[in-house]
């Protein structure tokens, strides 16, 4: 079996266990195994239902985990096991375990385009953790190509134009993978 060096180019409902209206994620833009990932979202009406046309924060920490440590759990076993995504996803379920601090900035509405630079600062056991930030992407960025040479002394240092907003800050968000 050929595995992939990384998650470019893989759509996020073929590695996520989450049912279609679950997934908080439209695509992966950069991701270096053991040192993080950066993947985006663009929240759509249903998202911000009843919510007064906000995305709501708990769904921004959804995102973001799913993003981070849940995608880059489930690359790192897929390696690991020498199995596909779809044998994992049968196999396990990923578990939120917790989180230690969140600090929101900003809000995001129906059709804002957001990343998530999530850092991975653990990881073994099937259980991983991660720092990040999420920032809106300015209007009519082409986010593929902005991070397309990125590099990850530039993640480390959350290197990004001036255009784009800090919304949140998540430390510890931790997830791990528990057999079924």
């Amino acid at each position: 079996m050929d595995f992939m060096d990384n998650l470019i180019g893989v759509a996020p409902e073929d590695v996520l266990v989450h049912g279609p209206k679950k997934i908080l994620l439209n695509k992966y833009h950069w991701h270096q195994p053991n040192v993080g990932i950066i993947a985006s979202y663009a929240p759509t009406a249903i998202d911000v239902e009843d919510h007064f046309g906000i995305f709501r924060g708990v769904d921004q920490i959804e995102a973001f985990a799913q993003a981070t440590i849940v995608s880059c759990s489930a690359y790192s076993e897929c390696i690991k096991q020498q199995c596909t995504f779809n044998y994992l996803k049968q196999t396990f379920n990923p578990l939120f375990v917790g989180i230690g601090q969140v600090n929101f900035r900003g809000y995001l509405q129906a059709g804002d385009v957001f990343i998530s630079m999530g850092l991975i600062t653990f990881y073994k056991f099937r259980q991983m953790t991660c720092d990040g930030r999420i920032y809106k992407v300015p209007e009519g960025l082409d986010v593929d190509n902005y991070f397309g040479n990125y590099t990850k002394e530039q993640l480390l240092k959350y290197d990004l134009e001036d255009g784009f907003t800090l919304i949140a800050e998540l430390f510890d968000v931790t997830g791990r993978g528990i057999k079924k």
